[in-house]
């Protein structure tokens, strides 16, 4: 039994250090992992505020076109639209 007493400590040590190796490289990765997961994050925050913008600005816009003056503008110059006289405005009751 003498002769295997030297190779435990040598065989405990060689285990620690392929557990500290595989550690150390666990811990490179998920920082790296990290790191990516960061600029991901950062670049999808961007391009959020970007849209937000874009979706105030077409609210505006929206409501610029939707407004009655626009409306009653379309119809008279480009659809050539009139307004009835009150004598050609009839209401039908029931």
């Amino acid at each position: 039994m003498q002769a295997n007493q030297p190779a435990q400590p040598f065989l405990l040590v060689f285990v620690f250090a392929v557990v500290c190796v595989l550690s150390a490289i666990a811990l490179v990765y998920t920082k790296h992992e990290s790191r990516k997961l960061f600029v991901e994050l950062e670049s999808l925050t961007h391009e959020r505020d970007g849209l937000n913008i874009e979706w105030g600005q077409l609210q505006i816009e929206q409501s610029t076109w939707a407004q009655h003056a626009r409306i009653e503008q379309v119809a008279t110059e480009d659809l050539a639209l009139v307004r009835p006289e009150a004598s050609e405005i009839f209401v039908i009751e029931r």
